[in-house]
């Protein structure tokens, strides 16, 4: 099934690349609807009528979580789960950056056990399988030693004083790629500190375990998959090493957002 799913990716990937840097219709997502004040645009819709065609053909018993599409209720009683970001990093897509992908995961008993990215601008297709290892372009992904908070790599455009101690390496709009940074061993640590969607993290949170690195909410809590809300508070990914000091750092700070 999984190069199934590279092959579906790619191919969302080649439709959404066609149209960079073209004519579209884009806005933002009214007050009241999921990612409410972020920007959408019309091949955000069309690679999820694309994907939601495909991936149906692979597995129709399997429910649907995606950004772009109406969420229905039914799903959280099926065992098996697409969730999908059609393309997750829209702000840098309709900008002309290339921090963007497609998401895919299957999520199976409320766990990830196959997740892709394919970031087509980048010349990236990100893959990981429960138990299997994760892979960009077929090499194996591996996270950095680094076991010391101090020193460890963040993509951020900058970085708040009270940690200083840390250091900002380039980061795409798109939380997933952030995420898989940390699988390639290219960051060390990636956090965010609010409520945010299944869809952003299922298949990067899975790349990133099978690479090595710990992946829990930004409180250190599990994180769960096709919950009722299909929400979750944060994410905190980094190497095993730090993991537990970026808990407590972070703690206070998620604690007055929770």
């Amino acid at each position: 099934m999984l190069d199934e799913v590279v092959k579906i990716a790619e191919a969302a990937g080649r439709i959404a690349a066609a149209r960079f840097g073209g004519d579209f219709r884009r806005w933002e997502k009214a007050a009241g609807e999921r990612g409410a004040g972020s920007p959408v645009c019309e091949i955000d819709l069309e690679v999820d009528r694309f994907l939601r065609r495909e991936l149906a053909a692979i597995d129709p018993q399997a429910g649907w979580l995606s950004e772009e599409t109406v969420d229905l209720s039914d799903r959280i009683e099926r065992r098996r789960l697409w969730v999908v970001d059609p393309i997750d990093g829209t702000r840098d897509y309709v900008r002309e950056r290339t921090g963007w992908c497609v998401s895919i995961a299957l999520v199976e008993d409320r766990v990830p056990v196959l997740g892709v990215l394919a970031a087509p601008l980048r010349g990236e297709v990100w893959t990981g399988s429960r138990g299997q290892g994760s892979w960009r372009n077929g090499v194996r992904l591996h996270v950095s030693p680094r076991a010391t908070l101090a020193g460890a790599r963040v993509p951020a455009d900058q970085l708040p004083a009270v940690d200083r101690d840390l250091v900002a390496v380039a980061r795409p709009n798109s939380i997933a790629l952030r995420i898989a940074m940390v699988a390639a061993g290219e960051a060390d640590l990636v956090a965010t500190l609010r409520w945010g969607y299944e869809w952003d993290i299922a298949a990067a949170a899975l790349i990133a375990e099978e690479a090595g690195a710990t992946v829990t909410g930004a409180l250190g809590q599990p994180l769960a998959f096709n919950t009722a809300s299909g929400e979750a508070f944060g994410v905190l990914v980094a190497t095993p090493g730090i993991h537990a000091a970026a808990v407590d750092r972070l703690r206070d700070r998620a604690m007055a957002v929770v």
